[in-house]
């Protein structure tokens, strides 16, 4: 439900290289050669019920910065569906913080 993009084919998210052509967006895997064509302009669908009645979120993506102290790194664009996420959607419209990371890191970099 976020606007994360991963290789159809293999399912990486990190190694991709996309090129804008026009209005779309041309994406190859870096892992196994794949390529796709995204629209950035469409609106996602929920997994779940399949409506398209998406709200936009803002979550946090988070690093260990030193022993146990996590560190917002930057935020990301996620997808919630006011059926099948309405609980997690109303915590972040009444917080006005972004969401919390889906996993925590468990080993510093460092």
């Amino acid at each position: 439900m976020s606007t994360d993009i991963c290789c159809p084919a293999c399912g990486e998210r990190d190694d991709l290289r996309g090129e804008r052509r026009d209005a779309l967006i041309a994406l190859v895997c870096q892992v196994c050669d794949a390529e796709w064509v995204r629209d950035p302009a469409a609106r996602p669908t929920c997994d779940r019920c399949g409506g398209d009645d998406m709200r936009e979120a803002a979550q946090a993506l988070v690093e260990k910065s030193r022993g146990t102290q996590l560190s917002i790194q930057s935020f990301r664009q996620v997808w919630l569906c006011p059926s099948c996420d309405s609980e997690r959607y109303d915590k972040y419209k009444v917080s006005n913080r972004p969401l919390p990371p889906d996993e925590l890191p468990t080993e510093s970099e460092f």
